[in-house]
């Protein structure tokens, strides 16, 4: 449980990516005080978690709904995952949000909910992963980690957030975009295994196990 538990964790977190929203965080928010900017922040991060955490709880429901099966889910949500990655990687964000929206929403009274929370933290990727997971997992201690790895995953967009400006004068633009490479190549990795679990399930391919 505590390797799915990890996994669930670190598949969130790096698809969410804190470092990387920060550069749209200062722009839409440029304008408002610390104090508004402080508020902004906590209610995107909590508007995300609450989303995240009821697709999670009803990804189960979804599948059957949609007469989905699990490798299917899991093969797709892969796909999107590993499309994710080679954003990351080439430190282009074009999944998350889209320019028009952005200056859409810059123009906004409020850039909490869209487009923060949605899509920039909890963007079609994290709530397709969260889903996923939720239906991988094979008792209720492992839903319950999907859960708890969600609102971890909170607080640290949170702290993240809270701290942005900081981390943007330290790490610069170039720095964020080396951290998002990183975290883009873990991603692509567990992206792959998604596909390969999923292609296991539908006894396309042979299980693949680990050294």
């Amino acid at each position: 449980m505590l390797d799915f538990a990890i996994t669930a964790f670190v598949s969130i977190l790096f698809l969410v990516d804190p470092p990387g929203i920060i550069p749209a965080y200062l722009s839409l928010t440029a304008r408002y005080n610390p104090a508004r900017r402080r508020k902004t922040a906590l209610t995107a991060c909590i508007a995300a978690t609450i989303t995240l955490m009821v697709f999670a709880a009803g990804g189960t429901y979804l599948f059957h709904f949609l007469s989905l099966t699990l490798p299917a889910f899991q093969i797709a949500g892969g796909f999107i995952l590993f499309f994710v990655a080679l954003d990351m990687i080439r430190a282009q964000r074009s999944t998350q949000e889209d320019p028009e929206e952005m200056k859409e929403s810059a123009a906004s009274s409020d850039v909490a909910i869209t487009p923060l929370a949605i899509p920039l933290l909890a963007g079609p990727a994290a709530l397709s992963t969260v889903a996923v997971l939720s239906a991988k997992a094979q008792n209720l201690g492992e839903s319950a980690s999907v859960q708890v790895a969600i609102i971890l995953t909170g607080i640290v967009c949170f702290i993240t957030l809270r701290l942005a400006e900081p981390i943007q004068k330290r790490l610069g633009t170039t720095g964020i975009h080396v951290l998002g490479r990183v975290l883009g190549l873990v991603l692509a990795g567990i992206a792959v295994q998604f596909v390969l679990d999923g292609a296991a399930a539908a006894k396309i391919i042979p299980p693949v196990r680990g050294e």
